[in-house]
C-alpha cells in the first residue's frame, strides 16, 4: 500500500447544541453492521429509498466543516443521528435532520475506520479505529469511553482497517507504520509484519493475535556502514475482513512487503477460524513484491527502497462474500493490480481471474467494490492513476466496471475525459462503492459524486464537489476529491466526505455532505 503523509488539521466551530437528547440506539435502528454495510461486505444498502426514478431529485440538505482536509471516518446513521469521527476534534453525534450537536467525544489522532454499532451487556457501544493509537469502544448515547485496546504484539501497530463486530468479539486488521517509518535512511527496515487481532466486545480483553509473517525478521544487510537491513517483514493487513457466519470464518488480503526477501503471505488473500485464529488457508497472488515509502521520499535510490523493486500491487480493499445469480458463494476479492479475483470461500480455489487496466503503487481497485446480488453484478472503482517517477507501465483504464459475480464478465464500464490536465484532475475512482435497488453510488478523484443505473452504468445524477460550502458548525468548508470509504445510504440520504489529499496531489476538502432526497423537479446541483 502506498504510504501517504500528514494530515492538516484545521480550526472548527461547534454545531449549535441540539435542543433533544437523542433515543436510545436500538438493534435494529442503524442501517449498518460495519465498512462493508453487512458482515459479508456487499456495500449493498437494502434501507435506502434511492432510486433511478428519483435520484435526480437529490438535493443538498445541509454540509458541515470537519477538521482535516483527508478525512478517513466513515459514518454511522441511526434512525435519529449521524455518528462521524472528525480529526481534532473527536467522535460527534449529529443530528440527522438538522445537524445539530448531540455529544462529541474528543480523540487525538485521525480516524481510520468506519463507526460500527455494537451491543454488550445491555449497552450501546460504538466500535472504531485510531490509526495511531488503536480500537475504541464509547457509549452510544453519551460518547462515555468504555475500553480502548492496542496489539502489544508489534512495535508499530497501525490501524487503518474497520473492526469487524459480532456479539461478542471485535476483529481488528493490523498494519505497520514501518512502511513510511523507512523514509528515515537512518533507520534500520523492516521488522514488523500486519496480522488480524480478537478482542472481548465487553472488556476489551485481547483474545488472539495472528502475524501474517511467522519467520522472525532477520538482518540482510546494512547501508551507511552502522545503519542494519532486516526482512521479511510487511504484509500488512489494511482492510476490514469479510465474516462468514455459518462456517465462523474471517477473510482478508494483505500488503505488500517491506523488505527483502519477500514472503508466500505477502499480496495473498487469508482464511481464518474466527474462534481460534487459526489458519485455514492461504493464497498468493502477486509474488515477490517488496516497497516501502522510502521509494517515494527522493528517489528510487533511497537506501531503504528494497530492491528489486516490486509493483506495490497489494490487497488494500476489503474481500466480499458475494452470491451469483447461479446460487453459488464466492470470496471476491479486488487488487491493486487492477485485478478482481474469485476464490471457493472453503478451499481457497481460484475460480475466475479479471484484468480491468494497468493498477499500480495508486491504481487498480484500491478502497473497495459493492454489489447487487439480485443482478448478479459486483461493482469494481478502478483507479488506474500514477505517481511521478514511479514505474508504472500500460495505458490507464480507469473508471467503474460492472462484472458478473459468477463469470467475471465485464458487464459495462463508466469513463469519462478528466476536468482538466494536472495531476490532481486524473479522473479514476479510488474510493469505495455502495449500491442501493437499481442504482450504484461512486466519487471520482477529480470531485465529481455520481449516481449509475446498475443494469447499464447510465449516469442519473452528478455533483461537482470542487466548491465552497455554507455549513451548520459555521467552519469553513471545500470540496475535493473523492477518495477513502465512499458515500453512505439511509432512508432517503446520501452521506459522503468530500476531500482527500493523501496520495497524488489530489485536492483536499472537509466538507461532510448530508444530500436528501426531495421532489424530482427540484435543483439537483
Amino acid at each position: 500500500m502506498f504510504f501517504g503523509f500528514a494530515v492538516t488539521f484545521k480550526g472548527t466551530a461547534h454545531a449549535a447544541a441540539c435542543a433533544e437528547v437523542p433515543v436510545e440506539l436500538a438493534p435494529l435502528g442503524h442501517y449498518s453492521v460495519g465498512w462493508g454495510i453487512d458482515r459479508r461486505n456487499t456495500r449493498y444498502q437494502p434501507k435506502a429509498q434511492l432510486n433511478s426514478a428519483n435520484a435526480a431529485g437529490l438535493r443538498l440538505k445541509w454540509a458541515y466543516g470537519l477538521g482535516s482536509n483527508n478525512p478517513r471516518a466513515y459514518p454511522l446513521i441511526t434512525t435519529d443521528t449521524i455518528y462521524i469521527g472528525s480529526d481534532g476534534e473527536g467522535l460527534l453525534a449529529l443530528d440527522r435532520n438538522t445537524g445539530c450537536e448531540r455529544w462529541r467525544h474528543f480523540q487525538e489522532g485521525q480516524f481510520g475506520s468506519a463507526i460500527v454499532p455494537a451491543f454488550a451487556n445491555g449497552r450501546a457501544m460504538l466500535v472504531f479505529n485510531i490509526r495511531q493509537r488503536g480500537v475504541f469502544a464509547v457509549d452510544a448515547n453519551n460518547g462515555e469511553l468504555i475500553w480502548h485496546a492496542k496489539v502489544e504484539d508489534q512495535p508499530v501497530p497501525w490501524y487503518s482497517g474497520t473492526p469487524v463486530v459480532t456479539s461478542d468479539t471485535v476483529y481488528v486488521p493490523v498494519s505497520s507504520m514501518e512502511v513510511g517509518i523507512a523514509i528515515n535512511p537512518l533507520y534500520g527496515c523492516c521488522t514488523t509484519t500486519g496480522g488480524l487481532a480478537a478482542f472481548d466486545l465487553a472488556t476489551g480483553a485481547k483474545r488472539w493475535f495472528i502475524p501474517t509473517i511467522d519467520e522472525p525478521a532477520r538482518k540482510t544487510g546494512s547501508h551507511y556502514f552502522l545503519v542494519s537491513e532486516y526482512g521479511p517483514s510487511g504484509a500488512a493487513v489494511w482492510a476490514t475482513p469479510s465474516y462468514e457466519a455459518e462456517q465462523q470464518r474471517l477473510y482478508f488480503g494483505t500488503g505488500q512487503n517491506y523488505s527483502h526477501p519477500t514472503t508466500d503471505t505477502s499480496n495473498a488473500i487469508f482464511a481464518v477460524d474466527a474462534a481460534s485464529g487459526e489458519i485455514q488457508w492461504i493464497e498468493q497472488y502477486t509474488p515477490n513484491d517488496a516497497y516501502n515509502a522510502s521509494c517515494n521520499a527522493i528517489s528510487l535510490d533511497h537506501p531503504n527502497c528494497p530492491k528489486p523493486l516490486g509493483p506495490d500491487v497489494d490487497f488494500g480493499a476489503p474481500t466480499m462474500l458475494l452470491y451469483g445469480q447461479d446460487g453459488q458463494l464466492r470470496l471476491i476479492a479486488g487488487q491493486k493490480s487492477s485485478e478482481v479475483h474469485a476464490l471457493d470461500p472453503q478451499t481457497g480455489k481460484r475460480l475466475w481471474s479479471r484484468r480491468l487496466g494497468r493498477g499500480g503503487i495508486i491504481g487498480g481497485v484500491h478502497w473497495g467494490m459493492a454489489a447487487n446480488e439480485r443482478l448478479g453484478l459486483v461493482y469494481v472503482p478502478i483507479s488506474d492513476k500514477a505517481l511521478p517517477n514511479y514505474p508504472s507501465p500500460g495505458a490507464p483504464e480507469p473508471g467503474l466496471y460492472a462484472l458478473d459475480i459468477t463469470t467475471g464478465e465485464v458487464r459495462w464500464h463508466h469513463n469519462r475525459a478528466p476536468r482538466c490536465d494536472t495531476l490532481a484532475c486524473v479522473y479514476g475512482l479510488s474510493a469505495a462503492a455502495i449500491a442501493a435497488n437499481d442504482v450504484v453510488v461512486a466519487g471520482s478523484i477529480d470531485g465529481f459524486l455520481e449516481v449509475l443505473h446498475a443494469a447499464t452504468g447510465e449516469v442519473l445524477w452528478s455533483h461537482d464537489a470542487w466548491r465552497e460550502y455554507d455549513t451548520i458548525n459555521a467552519t469553513p468548508a471545500s470540496g475535493g476529491g473523492f477518495d477513502a470509504h465512499g458515500a453512505f445510504l439511509a432512508d432517503d440520504l446520501l452521506v459522503v466526505s468530500s476531500g482527500y489529499a493523501y496520495v497524488g496531489d489530489q485536492r483536499p476538502g472537509n466538507a461532510l455532505l448530508v444530500f436528501e432526497l426531495a421532489d424530482e423537479a427540484a435543483d439537483n446541483d
